[in-house]
């Protein structure tokens, strides 16, 4: 992680040393041109003496005056070299500036720098002609290597100026960050103290800085104050929520045994209706079985006691017979009527008790579960059909599929035709690939659309306080999706009837 301090040192620096850079290179263009000016200044003066003190010596041939004027204007460092030429051309005299800094002479075989100023001399004295007479020029060589020394020096002053200035720029720096980052790290330290600990283990920050940086310590003070409330009632709510939820578990696991207990008070209550309902219908042959055989026993007794006084007549034989016969043909009827009704009952209520798995053939118990409901439908008037096709069956639980038909024929009896209305229930089964759907249709009264989301619902009823509990097709349709591994929906018109819709799996999961 690159540190933000160390940047601004950087940044600081780097601009104060273009800044500085800047001012010292237009400083030392300033001064280079300065410098420029005075040597040409000091140049054209050493020029304008030559050509107003050399003519006049050099007209009189006074050598020792020309090596005096040149040892004089050699004075300065910027002169190297003075040479005098005649009008000939022919070399005069000359001085330069030697190693130990004096001046001395010069001889014509003395090498001639490059880069001298030539300048013409003229003596305009008397005995001259108009506009004066060329005596010869003076060949000057000019140094600038003051001049250079002198930039270089300032470039060096100028160089030590921005190292100082760098130096105290990065110690006062270093001050005034360590008064800004110092609170800042303390803070970044809390806060990642409070994203990786618990509140309770952070300490709030200390107030003492009466600033900016103070006023975020307190302002984090508060957030941590706030944060370790909000946990604090997070934690009691928590507890709470656990605490409820156990309660919750506990109430969900009570009411869902209380209804599993009302479902088996509903199964039992609608098998217990069918046994009252079935001991009803048996008593009527079982009470004519009964009579015929009393006839039968007493017709018996008299033919007896005839035979045995001897006086047997061809009548009486006839009439006993007849009595016997009567008697015999009415006791089979109805104790086979008796026997069958109590075998489809044996069957379907041994079946909705033991919910054992096995196969069975549709269309025979279709008509055994019908059967034993035949004295409940009796006591309405509506007509029950069964389309069934031979040959499909189910391999699966006849108890739960007992108790779906069962509670549908009774739902539709109870609600669809109440009041003894007349009607007709058709049930009709047909094979659709590996799934058997069955259409349980009435002509009834229908259900209202506002119900039709709601009819299998546990405990909602239309006739609460009327004996509904509510569980009927709840019964259902927990048996036709949950035991049976099927699907079930209503679809109804008012006035015209309903229709369950169902489809299961040949063989149940």
């Amino acid at each position: 992680m690159q540190s933000i301090r160390a940047r601004l040192k950087v940044l600081f620096v780097v601009i104060v040393t273009l800044v500085l850079l800047v001012f010292g290179l237009v400083s030392q263009a300033t001064l280079a041109r300065e410098l420029d000016a005075r040597g040409a200044e000091f140049r054209n003066g050493v020029v304008t003496r030559l050509q107003i003190s050399l003519p006049t010596p050099m007209w009189d041939l006074a050598n020792e005056a020309v090596g005096e004027i040149l040892a004089a204007e050699l004075l300065p460092p910027e002169v190297q070299a003075i040479r005098i030429y005649d009008s000939g051309n022919v070399y005069f005299t000359g001085k330069a500036r030697n190693n130990g800094a004096g001046v001395s002479d010069i001889s014509k075989s003395t090498p001639v720098p490059p880069g001298g100023v030539s300048v013409p001399l003229t003596f305009r004295g008397p005995g001259a002609a108009e506009g004066g007479v060329k005596v010869g020029y003076a060949l000057i060589n000019f140094s600038d290597a003051r001049s250079q020394a002198a930039l270089a020096a300032q470039w060096k002053r100028k160089a030590v100026e921005i190292l100082l200035l760098d130096l105290i720029l990065i110690g006062a720096l270093s001050l005034s960050l360590r008064m800004v980052f110092t609170p800042l790290k303390l803070l970044r330290e809390r806060l990642d103290a409070l994203a990786r600990r618990d509140t309770d283990e952070v300490d709030q920050l200390p107030e003492l800085r009466r600033d900016e940086f103070g006023e975020v310590a307190a302002a984090f003070n508060r957030i941590l104050s706030k944060l370790k409330a909000i946990i604090t009632r997070a934690r009691t709510a928590e507890a709470a929520a656990v605490q409820s939820e156990k309660l919750t578990s506990a109430a969900y696991h009570e009411l869902s045994m209380a209804q599993d207990s009302l479902v088996q008070a509903e199964r039992l209550a609608s098998l217990g209706a069918q046994v009252a309902s079935m001991a009803h219908e048996i008593n009527t042959p079982v009470g004519i079985a009964h009579t015929s055989a009393s006839v039968l026993l007493e017709a018996t007794r008299s033919f007896r006691a005839a035979i045995e006084e001897g006086g047997v007549k061809k009548a009486d034989m006839l009439g006993y017979l007849d009595i016997a016969g009567e008697s015999s043909e009415l006791i089979m009827g109805n104790t086979g009527r008796a026997a069958h009704l109590i075998q489809s009952f044996k069957q379907v209520s041994a079946d909705q008790t033991c919910e054992m798995r096995r196969r069975f053939a549709l269309r025979e118990y279709v008509g055994e579960i019908i059967t034993s409901l035949r004295p409940r439908i009796n006591q309405s008037c509506v007509q029950v059909l069964v389309d069934c096709p031979d040959g499909i069956e189910l391999d699966g639980f006849p108890g739960a599929f007992a108790q779906i038909i069962t509670n549908l024929v009774i739902n539709a009896l109870v609600h669809a035709f109440e009041g003894g209305a007349e009607g007709s229930i058709h049930i009709g089964v047909a094979q659709v690939g590996q799934e058997v759907e069955i259409a349980f249709r009435d002509t009834g009264r229908g259900i209202e659309p506002n119900l039709l989301d709601k009819v299998f619902d546990p405990f909602f009823t239309t006739r609460r306080g009327q004996g509904g509990t509510g569980l009927g097709l709840n019964i259902v349709y927990n048996l036709i999706v949950k035991t049976l591994g099927g699907s079930i929906k209503v679809a109804s018109t008012v006035g015209q009837g309903s229709c369950f819709t169902i489809r299961i799996p040949q063989v149940a999961p």
